[in-house]
């Protein structure tokens, strides 16, 4: 591999991921973050078998720190059961648990993965320039750096990718998600629950992440431009959930106003032109989607591995990039146009559609729903041709999955 060293603008979770990886094949990393600090807020996520297998291969593992999901439900809006998902028996049968987790402790475990990798904080990149080979990214501060790769994990709004595809608006679904994490315990929730509440336009999921802590979100239809900017409150959201089970409403009311945020729904129109010359993109950066399959995070964690793939033993880097970027396309497709589908049926408001949509989440076939859930969790995870390792991964081994 004739890579020497890359620059990864963005330290979220595609960023970090990406830095552990290459560092494993013996790339020097540089990470380049627009925040002024290491950002430690956040709420939950859930990561399934596809990531938590991509994260065994990079010596990362998460069980302990969030929880294992061993039983997943889907309820009235009154708390009457509809269907228990069978994910625990996917995750069983593909070898990887779904892991339900704060991401302020994946991010602590993403950051002990990178180890010693220098991470700049305050570095807002503006752009970069090419020649040849190389490539040279610029920040607000007027400082740049030079490198063989860059790699734009800097999310949603990404300037990487805005100066590879253009400046272009994301697209609004009309609808915000209420997000928090608190300490929360109940007599009926037994450990590894995860209960997702479905509703006329709105939905509610609670969710274990483990040391007697909840992850809660809660959608709501609404006009976009309100969903952009909601200028709501708790009192808000316990009016939008009146009536519901007592646990949802319970929740709430435990957490602290200022602990909750309000997130629209959002992603891009997909681009398949995620690259140039030495430069790419991971994650959101590429492929933003709704949160509705959960694989949000989980795709960026493949992504950053995949890269480190194809780079390994390649003599060309930059034909790497292009070769990981046309491995990536048609999964992360797929996965963005199913958050969309999904999303849309969980949304609906129209009482027919609405019982069509319940009658099938009821009685269809055993087989037809676990095929449904299992395809999303389903990921070959490639070797890694580890090489150079350094510091701390001379002791600590090497794991990889083929």
């Amino acid at each position: 591999m004739g890579t020497r060293k890359a620059i990864v603008v963005g330290a979220g979770i595609g960023g970090l991921t990406t830095a552990a990886a290459l560092r494993k094949i013996g790339v020097d990393v540089e990470i380049y973050e627009a925040a002024d600090q290491r950002r430690n807020s956040g709420t939950g996520l859930g990561i399934a078998s596809n990531a938590t297998s991509v994260l065994d291969a990079l010596g990362i593992d998460i069980r302990l720190r969030g929880q294992e999901v061993r039983k997943f439900e889907l309820l009235t809006t009154t708390g009457n059961l509809m269907r228990e998902l069978p994910i625990p028996e996917i995750a069983t049968e593909l070898g990887a648990p779904v892991v339900s987790i704060h991401r302020s402790e994946l991010a602590d475990a993403l950051h002990d993965a990178v180890g010693d990798t220098p991470i700049h904080y305050g570095a807002q990149a503006t752009g970069y320039t090419i020649d040849g080979d190389r490539v040279t990214v610029r920040f607000g501060d007027e400082r740049a750096a030079e490198a063989d790769l860059l790699i734009g994990a800097d999310g949603i709004r990404s300037v990487v990718r805005a100066q590879l595809q253009g400046a272009a608006p994301v697209t609004e679904y009309g609808y915000v998600c209420w997000l928090a994490t608190i300490p929360f315990t109940h007599p009926g929730l037994a450990t590894g629950y995860a209960r997702h509440y479905w509703g006329s336009g709105r939905r509610f999921g609670l969710i274990d992440i483990g040391g007697g802590n909840a992850y809660w979100w809660g959608t709501a239809n609404m006009p976009a431009h309100q969903a952009r900017d909601w200028q709501g409150g708790k009192d808000d959201i316990l009016a939008a959930y009146a009536g519901w089970a007592p646990e949802v409403v319970q929740a709430i009311e435990q957490t602290d106003e200022a602990a909750i945020v309000a997130v629209p729904a959002q992603d891009r129109p997909f681009s398949s032109t995620w690259g140039e010359g030495p430069v790419t993109l991971v994650g959101d950066a590429a492929h933003p989607m709704l949160t509705s399959l959960s694989q949000g995070a989980g795709s960026s964690i493949e992504d950053g591995y995949v890269l480190a793939h194809h780079l390994a033993t390649a003599d060309d880097h930059i034909a790497a990039l292009r070769n990981y970027e046309q491995a990536r396309i048609p999964r992360t497709r797929g996965l963005v146009e199913g958050s969309r589908r999904l999303s849309k049926s969980e949304q609906l408001e129209n009482p027919i559609a609405r019982g069509v949509r319940d009658w099938f989440l009821r009685y269809a076939p055993a087989g037809v729903v676990k095929k449904i859930n299992a395809e999303p969790m389903r990921f070959t995870v490639p070797t890694l041709a580890v090489t150079e390792p350094r510091g701390k991964y001379e002791d600590a081994g090497e794991k990889t999955t083929g």
